[in-house]
């Protein structure tokens, strides 16, 4: 314990240097009193920092909810109904966290939530900028475009154009210089104060200069924070209890829902990004931060805070100050305590335009052009939603904003579901052409609408897979649409239709009317072109882990009586390289030979003359394959025991690659002799069996030499050979 509080000591200091004009900031963005966000950042370090799991998150005011706060406050009428609405919402967020609500944030989309935060950003910016030129009307009450007095947010900005107070401008023009140069400083001390600490400082010493040498350019009260002096034992009096009366009132819980929506999303989308850049990637529990954040709120709304959240500004601040756990969470709301017991008099000198500048950089910082160029790059579907939220939220206000941008991002969803709501693949097999649909892991009833327009559009007579093996759901409105199409459609058109891999739950089982197997018509139709073609596709399906269904107990039954094999492979014994799972067969598609360096003897000569006589196969394959074991035996000059009838049959291929190039390293070589094995194979074939010739003569039957890389999978085929 000891050997972290070393740590989390002075980074609980550092935290609440940058905490303390944060707080004040956000209060006054708010239009809620001044000591409500001291408030705020007091229960949100020792409350929440105790309560909740992360080791490293620090709670307090956020900017992004002085939108939600300003409005609330001009809507209810006072900011005693506010804080009751609060302590609703701490309430609502509670349960949230007793009944694990906290996956519900990964279903807002991250478009949506980026435009939310930018957008939060740019209002910053643009309602502080008037305070920041030493315009403060008093008339600015909420965040939204149109405020209560008629005018919007560019008649507030052209109005400050007319009432610009010089002392104010150089202030704030100096804050924001600091704001933004400070961590390229070249010296490291320095830089361990927190900027915005140094910009109150610096705007409070500047201010006193102008009083004593400059009086025309000196900030008066009006410009000035005003945060009431707090003796230990009038600190009670200065806390704004809610309105209880006010419960009853419809408003009052709309308020409610919304904080405790907007607060619970801002802390768990914070909570993971702190985690993330947690050094030691520590995961903090989300239902156990929306207890604690909850706790925060109540309190809050009991005392008259305002909304607590997990900060990430704040956050980040503590990781990089070294902090070991969340003890300097609570560190710094003792400290945020003792300045407003002891410190309000040194407070009261803080001049607006400081901590205008603190809030215009953090704008920057939520709405920086880096965000919208990442948007960009995702595409349209992510991009529109993001900035038609943030146009809504600037021209409308925070909530209907959201809507509008959900709505949007809800739009391009559906389309994608439309249009893509499964994997559609034809495929020519053996039998033809087969349309196979494979769902995916969740299949809701957005999927429905696509997945109806893509059956109905199958030609007649078509044979159609439809593979649910990998669906881990499946909703009932698609359950029945398949029902539908197996037992009226498919049959009014004719199609053939397999239905595999839906689980038994769904009461849908299997269903299969064609077998993807040969049998004579289709063989004797077969070219040895078109067999090379099908080998070469089920090749790639192998490569691409994209098999075939083979319904193997249904192929046991149609291949009982009789086979037709369309090819015979010659290949070598390598465990790697078997013929029927890199060609993707089904049983009765092949004939597969196998021997040692996939050479030829009289024996297998004698067996590719009866597959070609009694069974009809219509192409033969020789292949080889990488780093072959035979070969290199034979390369090694290994002819122990009966090794070496395998090993001199290779031999000629070896005396062949050394004529070719004499000098050679040892795996090219090694390539090269099987290769050239291959080769020897095939013409052995041809020049030990008439039949074989004289088939291949006519075009009956192909001769083909492939190379297998077993490295990558993929299967080299030359030209067929003819005599």
């Amino acid at each position: 314990m000891l050997s972290k509080i070393k740590h989390d000591l002075p980074a609980g200091l550092v935290v609440f240097l940058v905490a303390l004009p944060l707080c004040l900031g956000i209060a006054m963005a708010s239009g809620a009193p001044l000591l409500s966000g001291i408030i705020s950042g007091i229960i949100g370090g020792i409350v929440v920092g105790s309560i909740s799991g992360s080791q490293t998150s620090i709670s307090g005011p956020a900017a992004g909810l002085a939108a939600v706060v300003l409005a609330s406050i001009s809507k209810l009428g006072g900011f005693e109904v506010f804080s009751s609405a609060l302590l609703i919402a701490g309430a609502l967020q509670f349960l949230s966290g007793i009944f694990k609500a906290g996956f519900i944030a990964n279903y807002i989309p991250s478009n949506v939530i980026k435009g939310l935060l930018a957008a939060i950003g740019i209002l910053l910016i643009l309602k502080q900028i008037p305070l920041a030129f030493g315009y403060n009307s008093g008339h600015q009450d909420d965040f939204a475009f149109v405020q209560a007095n008629g005018e919007n947010t560019i008649t507030h900005l052209y109005h400050a154009l007319f009432h610009i107070t010089p002392g104010a401008v150089i202030i704030s023009f100096l804050s924001v210089l600091i704001l933004v140069f400070w961590d390229i400083m070249p010296f490291k001390k320095i830089k361990f104060f927190p900027a915005s600490l140094v910009v109150v400082l610096l705007g409070i010493g500047i201010n006193q200069l102008f009083r004593f040498f400059e009086p025309i350019l000196y900030l008066g009260q009006k410009h000035l924070v005003a945060l009431p002096a707090v003796k230990p034992g009038d600190l009670f009096s200065f806390l704004h209890l809610p309105d209880l009366a006010s419960l009853t009132n419809y408003n009052v819980w709309l308020t409610a829902v919304t904080i405790a929506i907007v607060a619970s999303l801002e802390t768990l989308l914070n909570l993971e990004a702190v985690d993330n850049i947690d050094p030691h990637k520590r995961q903090s529990p989300p239902n156990k931060e929306l207890v604690a954040q909850g706790v925060g709120n109540i309190l809050a709304g009991l005392t008259g805070g305002l909304p607590v959240t997990s900060v990430i500004v704040r956050s980040s601040v503590n990781i990089n100050a070294g902090a070991k756990s969340k003890a300097s969470s609570v560190i710094h709301g003792i400290f945020l305590l003792l300045a407003i017991l002891f410190l309000s008099p040194f407070i009261n000198l803080i001049p607006f335009p400081s901590l205008a500048a603190i809030l215009m950089v953090t704008g920057y910082k939520l709405a920086k052009i880096s965000i919208f160029k990442e948007m960009y790059a995702k595409g349209w579907k992510q991009f529109i939603p993001f900035v038609v939220t943030i146009t809504a939220i600037i021209f409308t206000d925070l909530l209907i904003g959201i809507l509008i941008g959900l709505a949007v991002s809800l739009f391009y969803l559906l389309k994608s579901n439309y249009s893509n709501p499964f994997l559609l693949e034809r495929n020519q097999l053996q039998q033809g052409e087969t349309i196979r649909l494979e769902l995916p892991s969740q299949v809701s009833f957005l999927n429905k609408a696509g997945i109806k327009d893509t059956l109905l559009t199958v030609p007649a007579g078509s044979n159609v897979i439809i593979d649910g093996s990998k669906a881990d759901f499946i909703d009932n409105d698609v359950l029945e649409l398949f029902d539908d199409y197996k037992n009226v459609v498919a049959p009014e058109k004719q199609i053939m239709l397999n239905m595999i891999g839906i689980r038994s739950a769904y009461q849908l089982s299997d269903h299969v009317q064609f077998v993807n197997v040969l049998d004579r018509q289709a063989q004797q139709q077969l070219n040895p072109e078109q067999v090379v073609n099908l080998l070469k596709s089920g090749n790639e399906r192998f490569r691409q882990g994209k098999w075939n269904a083979k319904y193997f107990r249904h192929q046991v039954n149609a291949t009982s009586s009789g086979q037709f094999p369309m090819a015979v492979i010659i290949s070598c014994i390598d465990s790697r390289t078997s013929p029927e799972i890199i060609f993707d067969a089904s049983l009765g598609d092949i004939l597969s030979i196998r021997i040692a360096g996939n050479i030829v003897s009289n024996e297998i000569i004698g067996s590719l003359e009866l597959a070609i006589r009694e069974m009809g196969v219509k192409l033969v394959v020789v292949m080889g394959h990488s780093k072959c074991g035979a070969v290199g035996a034979a390369i090694n000059a290994m002819d122990n025991e009966n090794i070496g009838f395998v090993t001199r049959k290779i031999n000629p291929a070896i005396v062949t690659a050394k004529n070719i190039s004499p000098v050679f390293d040892g795996g090219e070589f090694s390539e090269r002799v099987e290769h050239i094995n291959i080769s020897n194979s095939i013409e052995e074939i041809l020049n030990c069996s008439p039949l074989i010739r004289q088939q291949n003569h006519e075009g009956k039957v192909g001769l083909l030499a492939a190379y297998y890389d077993t490295a990558t999978g993929i299967i080299a085929f030359k030209s067929l050979i003819w005599c």
